[in-house]
């Protein structure tokens, strides 16, 4: 093929410059040839691309429509119930409540109803008049030792850093919580001046870099933390342990998100690429981890403190609640991270074949907390893939006392779903640093659509949990939905999750042996 182009090209020149000589106007073909030879030549020199020294010109197509793929996808081919991670049925919901556009839809259901894995919820003979429940639920968090308790939401915008959201982003997440009365978690990237200016709640999460209050060395600074911790705007401390994007694995902050202003927030150099440690450093064990999490407590002023996790191996859980009864301090929630992962970037590996799965895991650490007789102690948060009204039943029923999301929180502020997010390239200005880009995003009108679509599927919620004839969102049950598990059977979740004995665990033999001195 590179010797046909040659030949082609010589052919080429040689007529176009030959006509030329009696027909000077074709000289002006020139301007179309000679760039494709020089672009030919080069792809033939070039040692990178086999493909495009071997095919010169046309070998470049592949990569054209390699990069026009997920678009042409996306828009073209995909149908509106197996787009991925969220197929279009979701994303239209979000966009749609965001606008306050008709969410309604006609025809009946897209899903196949018969199929494996197909989820509903039972409605009741007795409904609740909608109109008459709280359309505000909160629920208060805060155990025996916090001092200054906080009402949340039923949702809340879930943890995502300033450094892989832009400052347009941020105070447009923050200002729609300010508006809708909800929390807005941080991101283990620490807090910067964009999460105060709006005024809405914050729920400060500390992951193992510690930025924000690390020292030099990036060691837990007490002095960082505590100044910060007291600002009035944060409400409760979040101790990351792991992520569902990359458990095991420590965030990635890309070179070029970092920023002079980034990495002034996050104590660390300008320009170049940040890891967070994998593990902490704070802590050792079990043990050491809830006298942590009572140090956080204490600097903090009495607020809220838990922890996040995705679990994976059952055994350490164990070893965090038997710490928890040994020492007599409670984290006062747990946020449960889903293993198929969220806004972060992260190695494929890490995202498609690492964690629990948000369900599993929420239905494990709720009958784990049952278990041991100590879930009075303990909230819990879901966070993983909560865009729905039918999302946020469906974690409380499995034992969620509110939830967290972000990725309908960023469509909600304009995404779109390019999947490009660790490019520093998004489009709509919510996942880049580059200021022309998020200069796209208008804060003054995407809080108001973050605050519509909050309201809105709390809503949902609420008008779900009355078609089951509750009075409220957390009085639904495992038995209250179904799934299909083939095509002729159905199971309840209590039958796919079966509910925890109280206190079955704490003189299990399998538990004693575990122990809470060490990983």
């Amino acid at each position: 093929m590179a010797k046909a182009f040659l030949i082609f090209s010589a052919i080429s020149l040689a007529v176009v410059i030959g006509l030329g000589i009696f027909f000077p106007w074709v000289n002006w073909l020139l301007i179309l040839v000679v760039p494709v030879v020089i672009m030919g030549l080069l792809d033939m020199m070039q040692k990178k691309h086999a493909i495009m020294r071997n095919y010169p010109i046309v070998g470049r197509m592949r990569f054209w429509m390699e990069a026009l793929r997920p678009k042409i996808y996306q828009y073209f081919v995909e149908s509106d119930i197996d787009g991925s991670p969220i197929n279009r049925v979701d994303r239209s919901t979000i966009y749609q409540r965001a606008k306050r556009e008709l969410d309604s839809q006609p025809f009946g259901t897209q899903f196949n109803v018969y199929a494996e894995g197909y989820e509903w919820m039972a409605h009741s003979i007795q409904p609740q008049n909608f109109d008459k429940m709280d359309k505000d639920p909160r629920v208060v968090f805060g155990g025996k030792d916090c001092k200054q308790p906080y009402s949340a939401s039923i949702l809340n915008v879930s943890a995502m850093s300033y450094g892989s959201l832009s400052s347009n982003a941020v105070q447009a997440l923050n200002g729609g919580a300010k508006i809708g009365n909800f929390a807005h978690n941080t991101g283990e990237g620490g807090i910067s001046d964009n999460h105060l200016k709006q005024g809405g709640d914050i729920i400060w999460q500390i992951g193992t870099g510690y930025f924000g209050c690390r020292d030099e060395e990036g060691n837990f600074s007490n002095e960082l933390f505590a100044e910060k911790a007291i600002l009035p705007q944060v409400k409760m401390i979040e101790l990351k342990i792991s992520q569902g994007a990359k458990p095991g694995h420590g965030g990635i902050l890309p070179a070029a998100k970092n920023t002079p202003e980034i990495a002034a927030i996050r104590h660390v150099k300008p320009y170049t690429t940040v890891f967070s440690p994998p593990y902490h450093t704070a802590f050792n064990s079990p043990k050491e981890m809830m006298q942590f999490i009572k140090q956080l407590r204490e600097l903090s002023g009495g607020k809220p403190v838990g922890f996040k996790l995705c679990i994976g191996q059952p055994h350490e859980f164990y070893a965090i609640c038997k710490a928890m009864i040994a020492t007599d301090i409670y984290p006062d929630f747990i946020t449960v991270d889903g293993g198929e992962g969220g806004t972060g970037a992260a190695p494929p590996e890490f995202s498609n074949s690492v964690g629990m799965p948000l369900m599993d895991g929420l239905a494990f650490v709720q009958n784990a907390l049952v278990g041991f007789n100590i879930r009075q102690h303990v909230k819990i948060i879901a966070s993983g893939k909560v865009l729905t009204g039918f999302h946020i039943l469906r974690a409380m029923a499995l034992g969620a006392d509110t939830c967290n999301s972000a990725r309908a929180m960023m469509m909600a502020l304009g995404c779109i779903q390019a999947l490009i997010c660790n490019t520093n390239k998004c489009p709509t200005g919510v996942a880049t640093q580059d200021k022309w880009l998020s200069a796209g995003l208008v804060v003054d009108d995407k809080k108001h659509r973050v605050a519509n679509y909050h309201q809105d599927t709390v809503e949902s919620a609420l008008e779900l949990a009355g078609a089951a004839g509750l009075k409220h969102p957390h009085d639904v049950t495992r038995q209250h939905l179904y799934r299909r598990v083939f095509m002729n059977e159905v199971k309840s979740f209590e039958d796919i999750y079966p509910s925890q004995t109280p206190g079955s665990l704490v003189n299990s033999p399998g538990v004693q042996s575990i122990s809470i001195d060490n990983w």
